[in-house]
């Protein structure tokens, strides 16, 4: 279950690689990826002298939490510190999507480019990150150092396959905002529970290892992930009959549906009947 953990780092690193020239993007994210494996298996081999991270630096007399004196530890301030970014990041990222200003951009409308980050920069934030998502399951660690090297190798498997997928997925979120929006709430959301969880704020209820809440965020995600493709499929599908019931009647008028103009006047129809049904339809505007 702990492997869900690396779905956060993915989407991170997807929407941090976007923020890269095009032509970058691709070795972005491998490099994000290796750099990734790299503070993780460091991190992995330092965790016995680690395992002081959970010993409060300061309490506040007075103040308790779930029964509990309130203090915080190194690992409360990671979580903390890093779940403020991930909502920060999350909220600007939002704001430009809603803006349109990577379309506007594209069409020379934008009243000033997108801010990029460098190569270097993108693959620095995604190890700091990495080691932010991947903090309690080294703590965790301490008490199995018998089983380093299994560890080591699974988080290798696991860098090895998103490797392998990274590139699909990257593609297929930035090619649909719809999914896009999905994975920047994703990833806010997922930072309003570090920030609760650095401040020892949370259900004490775990299932499977993780946090219940935690767990409540990933059903969600794969629920409105599921709705979503199930209303892209739908989307498909009436367009392909949309445009044949549009060939069809040209037929009947005469028209010869092999010709490009026929087929060209078939795809406006579809797109009027799309922006028809939904004005806000980027695609059929």
């Amino acid at each position: 279950m702990d492997q869900l953990g690396y779905a956060d780092n993915l989407v991170f690193i997807v929407l941090t690689s976007d923020r890269l020239p095009p032509e970058k993007q691709h070795i972005g994210r491998k490099l994000g990826l290796l750099g990734a494996l790299v503070s993780r298996v460091v991190f992995l081999c330092f965790a016995s002298f680690l395992v002081h991270m959970t010993d409060k630096l300061f309490t506040i007399p007075g103040l308790y939490i779930n029964g509990a004196e309130f203090g915080l530890s190194v690992r409360d301030l990671v979580l903390f510190l890093g779940g403020l970014y991930l909502i920060y990041k999350g909220i600007v990222e939002l704001r430009d999507v809603l803006k349109l200003s990577e379309e506007k951009e594209s069409q020379g409308d934008a009243d000033k480019p997108r801010k990029t980050i460098g190569l270097a920069g993108a693959v620095a934030t995604i190890m700091v990150m990495d080691i932010v998502f991947s903090i309690d399951s080294v703590i965790t660690a301490v008490g199995l150092a018998n089983h380093l090297i299994v560890m080591i190798i699974a988080v290798m498997l696991a860098v090895f396959l998103m490797m392998v997928f990274i590139d699909p997925i990257s593609d297929f979120i930035n090619t649909h905002t719809e999914m896009k929006i999905l994975a920047l709430v994703f990833i806010t959301v997922i930072g309003v529970l570090l920030v609760l969880d650095g401040l020892g704020i949370n259900s004490g209820i775990e299932v499977l290892d993780m946090h219940a809440e935690k767990l409540m965020v990933y059903f969600a995600m794969v629920f409105a992930i599921v709705l979503e493709v199930i209303q892209m499929r739908y989307n498909k599908n009436y367009q392909e009959w949309t445009m044949r019931k549009n060939l069809e009647i040209m037929r009947a008028r005469g028209y010869d549906p092999q010709n490009t103009d026929t087929i060209q006047l078939a795809n406006a129809l579809i797109e009027a009947e799309n922006l028809k049904k939904d004005p806000n339809n980027k695609e059929a505007i």
